[in-house]
């Protein structure tokens, strides 16, 4: 498990060290480092390569599922979308999300692979509508109705997920435009012109018959979530009930597919 250093008066080359020792992030505070060091190196190995006596050790905080790790919030600018925490300060434009325990803050390649993808799908056409499968956080679904789209529906398996979500649909002024659901693609019914899930391969492949059913006719999709070693593998999941005209982009080791429906 990752963990968190403190050091007081670092020396000149704490940040190369640092860096060099595989940090997951580093921030200066007054006259001292902080920093998210992996657990492959103890310790004392970094206090030894830093050449200090003392630095309090403590525990790091986990964000997006355990995926993602930060010493504090932090925003993020993705596709012209600026994402922050409520402390921050930030044009009213931008997207507040609250910190959680739950997936989506924005850092993780696969929100913004997805984020970058629906932004280019509405700047080519018109969308009245957007299911997310998986909502989390429901940065996806609140990130399409800032870039204009009038309705949204969220759905996840975690009620506190939904919790979260409602919260920052709250804290958005969204909360009319937003909907959320228990469960995933089989608890509505309806098609939608754009369906997006950021979840992971083997969901996204079981899914794969219901979800397809939840695409309008011509309707756009985006996957997300799959490793790029999967890729294929979800691929021929979606082809086989004829999904065509496939796209794909990586980033960091993961894939987004984004594809058309041939109806």
């Amino acid at each position: 498990m990752p963990y968190r250093i403190d050091i007081s008066g670092p020396p000149p080359d704490a940040l190369d060290v640092l860096m060099d020792l595989g940090a997951l992030d580093i921030e200066p505070f007054e006259d001292g480092l902080a920093a998210i060091l992996p657990d492959a190196e103890t310790p004392q190995a970094v206090s030894g390569r830093l050449g200090v006596s003392s630095m309090t050790i403590s525990a790091a905080v986990a964000r997006d599922n355990g995926s993602v790790w930060l010493l504090r919030p932090r925003s993020v600018s993705i596709a012209g979308l600026l994402i922050a925490s409520p402390e921050e300060s930030a044009p009213p434009q931008a997207l507040r999300l609250k910190d959680s325990g739950v997936f989506g803050t924005g850092h993780h390649p696969t929100t913004a692979l997805c984020i970058e993808a629906v932004a280019a799908i509405l700047a080519a056409e018109h969308v009245n509508s957007v299911l997310d499968i998986g909502t989390g956080s429901g940065i996806l679904a609140l990130a399409a109705l800032k870039m204009g789209v009038p309705q949204a529906l969220g759905l996840d398996i975690d009620p506190d997920a939904l919790k979260v979500a409602a919260e920052n649909a709250r804290l958005n002024k969204l909360q009319d435009r937003l909907q959320l659901v228990l469960g995933g693609p089989e608890a509505v019914n309806g098609c939608w012109p754009l369906v997006v899930a950021n979840v992971l391969a083997a969901p996204l492949i079981d899914m794969a018959p219901v979800l397809v059913r939840r695409l309008a006719s011509r309707g756009r999709l985006v996957l997300s979530g799959i490793p790029w070693s999967l890729e294929s593998d979800v691929r021929r999941a979606y082809e086989h009930f004829g999904v065509r005209q496939i796209e794909s982009h990586t980033r960091g080791g993961w894939t987004v597919l984004i594809a058309r429906a041939s109806w």
